[in-house]
């Protein structure tokens, strides 16, 4: 898959609350992951599996999604981006309205790296 066909797929998946299938499928076995300085689960995740597990872990701590929200992929040759919009409330924090851009990069058909940027 080219691209844009991986951000179509990644945005599909996401849509459609299969966040977790999304990695087992798009995600390369050494995936990156970078997060905003101060999140619980460290700055830098890296392999598939531990990405899986910190956004399963995000995912467990979700109580109620009252709004989500993902734009159109953006692409640039091997990266894309979106715009996520969610209205949260967590188990541990309460109720959020978050804004975050989310930037992917994909080598061989295979999202290889992410970086989320948000205010915390």
């Amino acid at each position: 898959m080219n691209t844009q066909e991986v951000a179509n797929k990644w945005l599909q998946m996401c849509r459609e609350g299969k966040n977790l299938e999304c990695i087992n499928e798009l995600y390369h076995e050494s995936i990156v992951s970078k997060e905003m300085p101060g999140v619980p689960h460290g700055e830098v995740v890296s392999g598939k599996e531990n990405v899986y597990e910190k956004s399963k872990q995000w995912l467990d701590n979700v109580v109620e999604f009252h709004k989500s929200e993902i734009s159109e992929p953006v692409i640039a040759e091997n990266h894309f981006t979106t715009k996520m919009s969610f209205d949260i409330t967590f188990k541990d924090r309460g109720r959020q309205q978050m804004d975050e851009i989310c930037v992917y990069e994909v080598k061989d058909g295979k999202i290889t790296n992410e970086q989320f940027f948000y205010t915390m």
